[in-house]
């Protein structure tokens, strides 16, 4: 086992920085079914190419490495507690490399143990098989795909649906609903593994399995099958597209598997998973540890489009704004507006947010621009800071506050991804602010803008919640909520419910 440790850490660094084959493909079939030019084809075409730099820099795809998940089948008689031991080291070492951001917060005092180690984490679940081999499988899914599972229970009445039975007309219907409530904070265009019955524990566990499936596979239960490619096609047609933005493709994989259940409990348990669909695994000799094979066909036998083939549209206004930004300028912004950001530029996160609602900030806010980020960063020998990964969180968490620190600092932009609500909205057309959504997951391709670190504020949050002063340069996103009260969001989310409307008749008898 002297090789165990070793080929875990290969395993972390390949599953972060390096997209798998099949997931490639699935996104290159994305890009020939968008409308050129359009806001959605624009952001796959981002999305490639930072796909692309992941590889490259060997780099995190997306700031957000998750919560380290092991799968692993191993021989009868394999010493399971040594082999968590050398887990629990690969990832402190993986997170000291910068290849996984430190996510391990205390529940109860919120301190980051900066390391990825702590009570429960990573996970690790370990099977016995009767094969020689040991098959280790990693999935790295990010907070804001998490937050976007949910688990019906049914019967039930869901939004736009109507009411979902006990049968596979009803799971249907499940499915279909937790696609459309995820819209754009998921980071379309996903994948989704759904898993039917069990209790409400085994339920999501069997739906986050599903994500270890080959995302070209058939499924065996022929009914199942049937369900996964309605599922797929009829998803497609809701209109939610990348990143939210409306567009041909919503979903790029769906995969269902089934358990027992009581009598009593019906459970319809999804686990939502973003375009940066990051999983993989090997197979491992049980006498050395050595790696013999990978589950999943390495990303690198697939080349991404070149992103200077992108095409864009011309009738989209483009404007470069320099750090601070006065509310004249912001009132000239529209939804759709692609805006270009230079100068300073401030990061903040959950605690921040809390934080600021009851203490006067550490610097001047005022005309400035708050990006929901928690980056991945790492120090150099003269103790200088770098930004290795750096795309946008889901910003909608920070609905209960946006409002109010935006009137009371006189900031003029918030940067995130998946917009915001009502409270928001109203604070933007008030004060004189908008909501540029940037493409999320991409965070090579927005680390590249940041030219400089100048400092940092509130370590104890930890990296990822630390308020972060940077200094970038061609910083570009979208206006998708203005000051004059339009939401890109919002409309997108009434037109998806009116087509969700549309698959309220039963299909499967």
């Amino acid at each position: 086992m002297q090789q165990f440790r070793e080929s875990i850490y290969k395993l972390i660094v390949e599953t972060s920085t390096n997209l798998p084959a099949d997931v490639r493909r699935a996104i290159q079939r994305a890009q020939e079914q968008e409308d050129e030019g359009t806001r959605a084809a624009l952001s796959l075409s981002t999305i490639s190419e930072n796909i692309t730099m992941a590889e490259c820099n060997v780099s995190p795809i997306c700031q957000d490495t998750g919560m380290p998940t092991f799968i692993i089948h191993c021989p009868v008689g394999a010493n399971q507690i040594e082999m968590k031991k050398h887990i629990v080291e690969a990832v402190r070492q993986a997170t000291k490399d910068s290849k996984l951001r430190p996510n391990s917060v205390d529940s109860l005092t919120g301190a980051n143990s900066g390391d990825n180690i702590g009570p429960g984490v990573p996970v690790i679940h370990f099977e016995q098989w009767e094969k020689d081999d040991i098959d280790v499988r990693l999935i790295l899914k990010g907070g804001g795909c998490e937050n976007k599972n949910i688990q019906y229970s049914l019967p039930a009445e869901l939004e736009g649906v109507g009411k979902a039975g006990r049968d596979l007309d009803g799971i249907r219907k499940c499915i279909m609903h937790a696609v459309y409530q995820a819209q754009g904070q998921g980071c379309s265009a996903g994948f989704i593994g759904v898993g039917i019955g069990g209790d409400r524990t085994t339920g999501y566990e069997l739906a986050k399995h599903q994500l270890f499936r080959q995302s070209d596979d058939v499924n065996p239960n022929p009914e199942l099958a049937k369900l996964e490619e309605y599922v797929l096609a009829n998803a497609n047609k809701l209109g939610i597209g990348t990143m939210g933005f409306g567009g041909q493709v919503t979903l790029l994989g769906c995969k269902v598997g089934v358990m027992d259940r009581l009598p009593a409990s019906f459970f319809v348990s999804v686990a939502y998973n973003c375009w940066a669909f990051r999983r993989q695994g090997v197979i491992l000799d049980s006498a050395t540890g050595e790696i013999k094979d990978w589950v999943y066909e390495g990303g690198s036998n697939v080349a991404m489009a070149d992103p200077t083939q992108k095409k864009k549209d011309d009738s989209r206004r483009e404007v470069v704004l320099q750090a601070p930004i006065t509310e004249e300028q912001i009132r000239g912004l529209r939804v759709g507006d692609v805006v270009v950001i230079n100068g300073p530029m401030h990061t903040g996160r959950d605690a921040l947010h809390k934080y600021l609602m009851d203490h006067d900030a550490p610097i001047d806010l005022n005309g400035h621009v708050i990006y929901h980020c928690g980056p991945v960063m790492s120090k150099d020998e003269s103790g200088e800071w770098h930004v290795r990964a750096a795309g946008p969180t889901t910003s909608i968490r920070e609905e209960p506050y946006q409002g109010d620190i935006l009137k009371k600092f006189g900031l003029r932009a918030v940067i995130g991804k998946g917009g915001m609500g009502p409270k928001t909205l109203a604070a933007l057309k008030e004060h004189g602010g908008v909501y540029l959504n940037a493409i999320g997951g991409a965070a090579q391709y927005y680390a590249e803008c940041i030219k400089k670190v100048d400092s940092v504020h509130f370590m104890e949050f930890g990296v990822p919640e630390a308020m972060w002063h940077l200094q970038v340069e061609g910083f570009a996103a979208i206006v998708t909520m203005d000051s004059h009260g339009n939401s890109l969001h919002a409309d997108v989310d009434k037109s998806s419910l009116e087509k969700l409307a549309e698959f309220k008749e039963p299909v499967f008898k």
